[in-house]
């Protein structure tokens, strides 16, 4: 988009052209960079002291740029994540998860987002991921990615280095109740993940236990803080 502007000099009109919109992308480019991180409108209102109502036009046009992602917290509240890269060319651990939750109740709210830029998480870091959230609702959640696992080699790579081929065992043992069509584990992973009768107990997350899984518990030496009413969303 171009604007003419126009003034006199020794009584002769002199008219310049303006390419505005690459001057809004630089500014907006520049503002993106400034406020780069997580913010609520009040704190953007706060940076640059401007009122409510500029600070959601800000937002608006960064976002229609690509420059903003909008989350929600557990506690329902707004925040916008600004980044200069453009968060669109991302993708989140939480969103490959979500991609394979078969109900609006399983998916996980995007908050605190980790944004990986240049590829696409395997499903096999996903689930080592989410494991190591050590969080109830990345586990149940987490069941879902075993129906799309092919690579299991790889799986055991990352499971093995992060030591947690147990917990991934548990884990795929449980889906296989509440998944249909998930395939079989190989007798490789299986063997290799068998607890010798030295391994100690563990937990995924260190004093809670299951009452549903106590069996898949001693199978496996691993506590895990799920029950079946956990996993009700699962239900066909």
């Amino acid at each position: 988009m171009l604007i003419h502007l126009t003034f006199s000099l020794n009584n002769r009109k002199v008219y310049i052209l303006v390419r505005i919109h690459l001057i809004i992308k630089t500014k907006l480019f520049e503002l993106a960079k400034k406020l780069e991180g997580m913010h609520t409108i009040q704190t953007i209102q706060d940076q640059l002291d401007i009122d409510r109502a500029r600070a959601v036009y800000i937002v608006y046009k960064l976002r229609k740029k690509g420059y903003v992602k909008t989350k929600y917290t557990s506690s329902k509240m707004r925040v916008y994540y600004i980044y200069v890269t453009n968060p669109a060319k991302g993708i989140s651990y939480i969103d490959i998860i979500n991609k394979y939750a078969p109900t609006a109740g399983i998916k996980l709210a995007d908050y605190g987002n980790h944004i990986i830029y240049g590829k696409i998480p395997s499903i096999e870091e996903t689930l080592i991921y989410a494991i190591n959230r050590r969080d109830v609702r990345f586990l149940i959640a987490s069941l879902s990615l075993f129906r799309g696992l092919k690579d299991w080699s790889s799986l055991y790579k990352l499971a093995k280095k992060e030591d947690l081929v147990r917990e991934v065992a548990i884990l795929y043992d449980i889906a296989r109740l509440v998944i249909p069509k998930i395939r079989r584990m190989p007798k490789r992973f299986k063997t290799l993940a068998t607890p010798k009768k030295s391994d100690k107990y563990k937990y995924f997350i260190e004093g809670f236990s299951s009452k549903s899984f106590t069996d898949l518990e001693k199978k496996w030496k691993v506590y895990i803080p799920l029950n079946t009413a956990d996993l009700e969303e699962y239900e066909l």
